[in-house]
């Protein structure tokens, strides 16, 4: 399987726990929302771990490369981060107004950090490591 099938489709799958998150916001249904919120933090988690530690490392041996786009992508890993806590905070404050501005921002940025993931370093990623690796494969799945 290419890295870019891979990694697209699991962005795929975030995204729809995203968009249900934000659905579950206007019931009003906290624990449900919270719950929700969880997953979808761990499989960002999950997401972002399988690039941190496996495919960008690969792409900077591959490249030579450590201060190109692997470097500005652990960057705005740090930053959507910081805004899962803010969402975490929010909803425990059962605070929709501040849930939906801060998944507003989490959905911006998600919009911009994918697009340059799958137009660039996956495309990257395609022709100088070929096929996903196992440990990736594996990664995602789990």
């Amino acid at each position: 399987m290419q890295i870019t099938e891979l990694m697209t489709d699991d962005h795929h799958a975030c995204d729809d726990v995203f968009a249900n998150l934000e659905r579950l916001v206007q019931t009003g249904d906290w624990s449900k929302t919270q719950q929700e919120a969880a997953d979808f933090i761990r499989l960002m988690e999950r997401h972002f771990g399988v690039e941190e530690n496996i495919l960008f490392p690969a792409i900077e041996n591959a490249t030579g490369m450590t201060m190109g786009p692997t470097e500005v992508m652990r960057m705005e890993h740090v930053q959507m981060r910081q805004l899962f806590e803010e969402l975490k905070e929010s909803i425990e404050a059962a605070d929709a107004e501040s849930v939906l501005g801060v998944t507003e921002t989490i959905l911006v940025m998600m919009q911009q950090h994918n697009a340059k993931e799958e137009s660039v370093l996956y495309t990257l990623a395609d022709h100088t490591l070929g096929e996903a690796s196992p440990e990736m494969v594996e990664g995602i799945a789990a």
